[in-house]
């Protein structure tokens, strides 16, 4: 099969821990702009799929090709440097900078700037704030020190951070955990305004959430995929019953 349309290519991915096989063959591709959450019970592997594409761990076999480069093999820095941005469980922002310099740090670097350059670059860097900013919610809370954002601004500058690296793959695990309604509601749409020219893979327990983003939903159990389809299609499949009633 050729994967020049799937902006990601998992195939046969296996990694075994002390023998123990946390994800077991596994293939799973995703499209370009899609939105595909994944689910499973605690324990299926789904967490162990993110730190495998971003390169935290590293696969046993298989391949995990990102707009068709072969990503297995290389080193954190550069998978994030091809397009891919990861954001974990808890957020890792500056509380005791502001949000405009949260934003500001995470602006990637390394272009030689030198003279007349450096100007031109200060005002990229604004204006990627300025837009970011407006897409995660905060424009009017740029001079605020992060540390005093709520949970849930908290967790949106961390989107944030990723965009400001505009990531062709954005992965979130569980990224409304610990929200109010309110903060749920507009984190899909959030989600959903973001994923406008990107692909993301989200992970998440809470099916209301998951009905409000997935445009396609991937169920995984001890290591493998056991499912996947739109919500109701893997709402209805008898093998995903089983597993989330634990008949």
């Amino acid at each position: 099969m050729s994967n020049t349309d799937f902006v990601l290519a998992v195939e046969d991915l296996t990694v075994s821990f002390d023998g123990f096989k946390a994800i077991d063959a596994l293939t799973l591709y995703v499209d370009k702009n899609e939105l595909r959450v994944i689910i499973g019970p605690n324990g299926a592997g789904k967490t162990t799929l993110l730190d495998l594409i971003c390169g935290k761990t590293r696969a046993s076999a298989g391949s995990i090709k990102f707009k068709n480069a072969e990503m297995s093999r290389l080193p954190e820095y550069q998978i994030v440097r091809s397009g891919i941005g990861r954001k974990f469980q808890t957020p890792s922002i500056y509380e005791n900078l502001s949000v405009f310099q949260n934003l500001e740090v995470s602006f990637p670097r390394g272009r030689g700037v030198f003279g007349a350059l450096a100007f031109k670059r200060d005002a990229e860097v604004r204006d990627a704030v300025q837009s970011v900013a407006a897409e995660i919610g905060l424009a009017d809370q740029l001079a605020l020190e992060a540390g005093l954002l709520s949970h849930g601004q908290k967790q949106w500058l961390e989107i944030g951070m990723l965009l400001m690296q505009d990531p062709e793959l954005l992965m979130l695990d569980e990224p409304i955990a610990g929200m109010s309604v309110r903060e749920r509601e507009l984190t899909a749409e959030l989600l959903k305004r973001i994923c406008k020219g990107r692909s993301m893979i989200v992970i998440e327990h809470d099916m209301d959430f998951v009905k409000q983003i997935a445009h396609k939903v991937t169920v995984m159990h001890q290591g493998k995929i056991l499912a996947e389809g739109s919500m109701e299609q893997v709402q209805a499949d008898p093998k995903v019953i089983d597993v989330y009633l634990g008949h």
